[in-house]
């Protein structure tokens, strides 16, 4: 019997111990948004980017279109309206002039609730690998969002300035 009520004494006096703990309140899981689409511009290309793709044997002029898709997710998203972004852009450039200049960018930045927006993450293209960083302005109507992005990227060989835009579905 001294054994039970130990283990009763025991019980109540760690479920009172313990007490505060079950008062807390978890906060809301965090609310994701996937906000993945189309992207198209044009970068402009500095000399050193263009002569260090001349010794790859591939001659560009200096401004070159850019086709490719941009997978984006928000993953926080404050009740201030500012929201934490992790961003992934694929590119080809150069299409109009018959090459296939691949690019992959990993971003990670904020927006602001007015849509304004910055990132920076690793740049990979043939022209090496670089620190991009971007900034822009995603314009909201209804359903639909309209990124307008520039993105500079220095690198050993050169700059490269692109203007992006596109569109995305907030589903």
């Amino acid at each position: 019997m001294q054994i039970i009520r130990s283990a009763v004494s025991a019980t109540v006096l760690v479920l009172t111990l313990v007490t505060p703990a079950f008062c807390q309140i978890a906060p809301p899981p965090a609310r994701t948004l996937n906000l993945a689409g189309p992207r198209f511009g044009i970068t402009a290309l500095s000399p050193g980017v263009i002569d260090s793709l001349a010794s790859e044997q591939v001659y560009l002029r200096p401004m070159v279109t850019q086709f490719g898709w941009q997978i984006e997710k928000q993953f926080f998203a404050s009740g201030s309206g500012l929201s934490v972004l992790n961003e992934w852009v694929g590119l080809l450039g150069g299409l109009e002039q018959g090459y296939a200049i691949p690019s992959l960018t990993w971003l990670v930045g904020v927006r602001s609730s007015e849509g304004l927006e910055f990132g920076l993450g690793p740049n990979v293209s043939p022209a090496g690998a670089a620190l991009a960083l971007a900034a822009g302005v995603t314009v909201r109507s209804g359903v639909v969002n309209v990124p307008l992005n520039v993105a500079i990227v220095p690198s050993q060989s050169g700059m490269r300035v692109s203007v992006l835009a596109g569109f995305t579905l907030r589903r």
